[in-house]
């Protein structure tokens, strides 16, 4: 990991750099919350030779709060890390509550993202029938965080914080989580990787947790039928975190968009499916002049 961070509209933005130094550069979206910490097998896609930036969202891990931020200032803040990298064109992959950010990406940047994946990501709230089969937990987390983030932040401090007991937190925040995803977190190594992402998330505070939380629950402000870019959405059919919906209403928006649907797999297939998500999306850029 080489670890780093810019100054940009005066406020730090960081990041870490995974795989191949030389490798096609490829944008990683973290999830919700999440850091530039948690990342599929550094060895795959090193092997697939992709440079891969992880760049935490404002207010997460080491990157300056941005009070009032939106979905659509991402795009500015992806261009200045690409910009103060020398990356004319690349592509982009999110993870969970990493997919608003991926498309937003894409929209924004339609002269420089080469080709977009989401995988588990989440869709527009909007949508129809975009909540059916979020877990209580989770939907009441989100209205939370919308409509009240300073109790949003108390209820977190009180009951579970990622950064005081973020393997405790881990298990609570899982716990709904269909049975292939419960084997995949009890994997030590993912496990691992999961509570240090969650603790460094709110190294300065759950403000940052709280804002991209409350942005994925609001309209996202932008047409999706305008995104341009080769686009691919990875879903698992049993995913009780991010319901199916939200992933079959991209598919159906986004105008070059190739959905994969995943019998019997939840929410964390991201860590094993990593070599075909990347490899599809590798194909794609190549095929559209990815850096």
């Amino acid at each position: 990991m080489r670890p780093s961070h810019i100054q940009f509209q005066n406020r730090r933005i960081a990041f870490a750099e995974y795989g191949d130094p030389a490798g096609k550069p490829v944008f990683l979206c973290h999830g919700t919350p999440s850091s530039r910490l948690n990342r599929p097998d550094d060895e795959t896609t090193r092997a697939l030779g992709v440079r891969l930036i992880v760049i935490d969202r404002p207010g997460c891990g080491l990157s300056d709060f941005l009070p009032g931020r939106t979905l659509l200032d991402w795009p500015r803040d992806l261009a200045a890390v690409a910009d103060a990298l020398g990356l004319a064109r690349f592509a982009v992959v999110g993870f969970s509550g990493g997919g608003p950010y991926v498309a937003a990406s894409a929209y924004g940047l339609p002269d420089r993202v080469a080709a977009a994946a989401s995988a588990a990501g989440a869709g527009p709230v909007d949508a129809p029938g975009a909540l059916a089969g979020l877990s209580h937990y989770r939907r009441t987390a989100g209205a939370l965080a919308t409509r009240a983030p300073a109790l949003f932040r108390a209820a977190m401090w009180l009951t579970n914080h990622p950064g005081r007991n973020p393997s405790r937190f881990l298990d609570r925040f899982t716990g709904d989580l269909a049975p292939a995803d419960q084997a995949i977190i009890g994997r030590p190594e993912i496990r691992a990787k999961l509570v240090a992402t969650y603790a460094e998330s709110v190294r300065h505070g759950l403000r940052g947790v709280a804002l991209d939380l409350a942005i994925a629950m609001r309209p996202w402000g932008f047409p999706l039928g305008k995104i341009r870019c080769p686009y691919f959405i990875w879903h698992g059919e049993d995913d009780r975190s991010t319901p199916i919906a939200m992933a079959q209403y991209l598919a159906e928006s986004i105008p070059d968009c190739r959905a994969t649907f995943l019998p019997g797999a939840g929410h964390m297939f991201f860590y094993d499916r990593w070599p075909d998500i990347l490899g599809q999306l590798l194909v794609a850029g190549v095929e559209t002049t990815l850096g």
